[in-house]
Parts: structure tokens; sequence; C-alpha cells
């Protein structure tokens, strides 16, 4: 166990989290919403901290950030437990696991091992990703800060609920985050995640205030967020409110844990909803979960030529010279080699 972060003491041995936006009140002996941060004797502890479940490299288009060193390998980590109850999560095994079992999987790995393990793998970047990782904040924090020394980038992949306490507290050694913003509709977040629409809102907002590398992903799920209503409101809130050059990832959904009685997302869904994103102004919108896609491509905003083909999570042709289109000379939005 380590002592959390980001917590008060409440009435009758009680204590108030501050970690994510929901704001746990929390009684001796339970645990918060995210079944890995337990009160005992009015002092919260985080049970997840050096215990991770999951170790990997991935190429970091599968994060997916698709302006944030591409081509390169972020080493990824995570700890069980999550604060939403998405249904129709593709990592319920972990993320959910707090849900029928009490005892904490995972195996020791510290801080100091990850650095290690990162760098040994010629990775770029450290992911704190599969779950949530403002559930194990102190866990990601420790290790973010050692990474940052290293000269190794950090990355979060987040439901976008994390208080700005926290957020200001990683920014500095946090560089780049992949956040979702699952749909535009209240009811949609209460029905299908569990959560309010207007806090991942306001998160979305702290991360641009704080200047940390931004890409939004939609995951398309037919008859729930699908219409074309909610994608242009998306749309237009990454235009007005983070920027027309924030890339926006709308991903194709396949049934599963709780949610299996929706369709496949079609194809045809994807790339209208692709057509919406760039109608409403967005210089990069790409479909996800669709290899091979033209839609996976970068294109030039200014000279509409390739400049970054993909297929998967693979580069092919590359035409940047430290951002800049080598037709045009037109800089793009992102971090570079």
């Amino acid at each position: 166990m380590q002592q959390a972060r980001f917590w008060e003491k409440a009435e009758n041995n009680q204590v108030q989290c501050e970690l994510c936006r929901f704001r746990c009140l929390i009684g001796e002996d339970k645990r918060g919403i995210c079944g890995v941060r337990e009160n005992r004797h009015g002092i919260l502890y985080s049970l997840v901290y050096g215990r991770a479940v999951a170790a990997n490299v991935d190429p970091i288009e599968k994060k997916p950030l698709f302006h944030f060193l591409p081509g390169s390998q972020s080493f990824s980590v995570a700890t069980v437990g999550c604060n939403f109850r998405c249904r129709n999560c593709q990592n319920y095994q972990i993320s959910q696991w707090h849900a029928p079992y009490r005892d904490i999987p995972g195996e020791r790995l510290s801080p100091e091992e990850i650095v290690r393990l990162a760098r040994r793998s010629n990775c770029q970047s450290i992911s704190y990703t599969y779950t949530e990782p403002t559930i194990y904040f102190e866990y990601a924090y420790d290790t973010a800060v050692l990474a940052n020394a290293a000269g190794l980038r950090n990355v979060f992949v987040s439901n976008g609920y994390t208080s700005n306490a926290a957020l200001e507290t990683i920014a500095p050694v946090l560089d780049a985050a992949n956040i979702d913003l699952k749909g535009f509709s209240a009811a949609f977040y209460k029905d299908v995640v569990g959560a309010s629409l207007e806090e991942v809102l306001d998160c979305l907002r702290t991360y641009k205030r704080l200047g940390i590398w931004l890409e939004v992903t939609t995951l398309v799920i037919p008859g729930h967020n699908d219409d074309e209503h909610q994608l242009r409101d998306i749309a237009r809130f990454i235009r007005d409110e983070l920027s027309p050059n924030t890339p926006w990832h709308v991903s194709a959904f396949y049934p599963t844990y709780k949610l299996t009685n929706a369709p496949p997302t079609p194809a045809s869904t994807l790339r209208k909803a692709r057509e919406i994103g760039l109608d409403e102004g967005l210089s990069y919108v790409y479909t996800g979960n669709l290899p091979g896609d033209p839609g996976e491509t970068t294109r030039c905003p200014a000279c509409r030529k390739e400049v970054v083909v993909r297929s998967g999570f693979r580069l092919g042709k590359v035409a940047l010279d430290r951002g800049k289109c080598l037709y045009c000379g037109n800089e793009l939005a992102g971090v570079w080699k």
C-alpha cells in the first residue's frame, strides 16, 4: 500500500477523495468507485502502487497518437481498476476487475524498473494506458518524474475525468494525452459510461490550458452516439474550445462486455464521421480500427499532399522534415522527431 494523494479528512472517519471528478466520500474500510483506493482508519491508501497488471512495448500509433513521435515505440503500463463503468469496455477483465473480486492482482514493477525497461526497449515514451491512469496516479506520477529525468516522454490515455489539481501536478512531466470524448449527450454518458459529459469537457479544457499535446478519440457505437447531431457537436467542441489542429480519431466499435446488442460500426459510418469533422473545419480527422483505410493517412492541410501514410499501426511514406511538409513547407501541428 501507498498513502494516496488528493484527499481530505471528513466527518465520522470518512475521507473525501479529490483525485478524480467523482470526488468519492469514502467510509472507513470502504473503497472509492475505482475500487483501488481504500480508507483505512481515516487515511486513504492506493492499493495498486507498483503493481502492474500489464507492461508491453506498443507503437505510439496504438494509443492512438498520430502527431506525437510517429513511428516510435512506447512502453505501456497499467494497473487494475477504473472509475468508469463503460458497458462497451474492451479491457473489462482488468478495468472492471474490482466488481467481482477483492484481491489486487499484478506483478511487482517499480517506477525505476519501468524506466529501465523502457530505455532497454528503445522506447521514446512511457504510456499509462489500458485502464485509467488517474486511478493509479501516485504510481504514474513517480514513474513520469523519473522518465522525464531520463529523457523519456510521458503519455496518458485517459477517459478525461482527472481533477484539475491532479492534472496541474503532473502537467510539468506529462507530454501528451489521448482523451476519450465518448459522445456528446448527457444521456449517453449516464447510460453507457456512468459519468458526466460536462466534467469530461471541463477536463479537456484543462488539458488545453496546461499545454499538453492532445488528441481526442470517439468510439462510434451504432444506435448510441453515431447520429450526425452528436458527431457535429463533438467536432465543433474540438474546433472551438481545443483547436482546429487537434486530431480527432473516430474508431470502430465491436460488440463486447455488456454492450453486445449493438452491431459493429460500418466502415461507411466512420467515413461519414470523418467527413463531418473535416466539414466542420478540423484539420486532422482519422478513422480507427479500419487497417488500410485512407482515413489513417495524414494530409498536409495546406497542399493536401500525403505526408504520413499508415496502415494499422505501421508507417509507410513519411514526407515531413521536423514537422514541415516536404512539398510546401507548411508546419503541421504535433510533436515530431
